[in-house]
């Protein structure tokens, strides 16, 4: 990859050359502006507005117009000679934690490769020392012609810089959210949280630009004389009058797209019917009986009679145990009888 800027990372008294290499690419079409009666292509030419001829690029420097209109040429070795730190160097100011950046600063991103064997050493330290503190660096560089914020941070290997906006380059949002009060339902919230939890996650790999891949048909239909394909038609709209109806149906879509049944009123996902089998008296009659084991009706009576029978014989052995018991407590306890002393001592006086 082209670098398109040379320089050094600042970090403390490190100083690591670099060069910095775009790290993202545009892969959008462009369009060429054409003369619509005979295809001719259209042209910005560079004329000098004193002398009304077209100059050509090496003619061409920059300047500062002022306020009252005077231009105040600007010529390259002013710029190479500019009084601040940054012309060639990423200074870095700062270490704070990734969370503390507001997305909305981030802008172009960059890699930042050690540029020769010399700067390996220092590259890799301060790879590492990112890696294990867990947070990023906040620097200043200068590049095309003004002074950037950056944020370098760790990818796979390399050190990768995200320009940033400076603070007071970020609008406030106001006047932009809705100034009438609305009340939101907790049951709407759980339907929200039940479309999030549908719809789920996403591997960002797997998303593509649709409008480009459309576009190049168009292109190749027109390239071969061919009608381009026709547009789909849109999906239905209109205003959503009844949020809690839009939100369900919305789970359902998703449910659905993802292949589970769902229910019919609410959405949730079909349960298994459960099977319950009915009471012995309960059954409809006529077609042969199972019984929940899958034996036919007479095997189920023989089982039936033998249980009746065992339990017949229970109970005759119960009732006779009973009657045992009954006997047993009528009957009186075996004692032994005690003689009075008064007819033992009239037996001895005889005798």
């Amino acid at each position: 990859m082209r670098s398109i800027w040379n320089g050094a990372i600042s970090f403390g008294l490190v100083s690591i050359p670099i060069k910095l290499v775009n790290a993202t690419e545009s892969h959008a079409i462009s369009f060429r502006q054409i003369h619509t009666e005979d295809g001719g292509r259209i042209r910005y030419r560079k004329v000098c507005e004193l002398e009304e001829r077209e100059v050509t690029q090496a003619e061409i420097g920059k300047a500062y117009e002022d306020a009252d209109g005077s231009i105040v040429p600007i010529t390259d070795e002013d710029l190479a000679h500019l009084p601040l730190p940054t012309a060639k160097t990423i200074d870095i100011v700062a270490f704070v934690p990734a969370d503390r950046i507001d997305p909305l600063q981030m802008e172009n991103a960059y890699y930042l490769a050690a540029s020769g064997a010399p700067a390996a050493k220092p590259y890799t330290l301060l790879r590492e020392a990112l890696k294990r503190s867990r947070k990023v660096a906040i620097a200043k560089f200068a590049l095309r012609g003004r002074e950037r914020l950056g944020m370098l941070r760790v990818v796979d290997d390399v050190i990768a810089m995200h320009g940033l906006l400076w603070p007071d380059e970020i609008r406030a949002p106001q006047g932009v959210a809705p100034e009438v009060d609305v009340t939101v339902r907790d049951k709407e919230l759980d339907l929200a949280d039940a479309l999030m939890d549908t719809l789920g996650e996403v591997d960002l790999q797997d998303l593509h630009d649709e409008y480009r891949e459309a576009l190049e048909e168009v292109i190749a239909a027109k390239a071969a004389g061919e009608a381009p394909p026709e547009a789909p038609e849109p999906a239905p709209g209109g205003k959503v009058l009844d949020l809690m109806a839009a939100l369900e149906n919305s789970v359902r879509a998703a449910r659905q797209s993802r292949g589970e049944e769902v229910g019919e009123e609410t959405g949730e996902p079909a349960e298994e019917a459960e099977v319950r089998h009915l009471p012995r008296g309960k059954r409809a009659g006529g077609a042969a009986k199972k019984t929940t084991t899958g034996k036919s009706a007479p095997a189920a009576k023989k089982t039936a009679a033998k249980k009746t029978a065992a339990a017949k014989k229970s109970t005759s052995k119960s009732a006779q145990s009973s009657r045992t018991a009954k006997k047993t407590a009528s009957t009186p306890k075996n004692t032994t009888k005690k003689t009075p002393a008064k007819k033992t001592a009239s037996r001895k006086r005889t005798a």
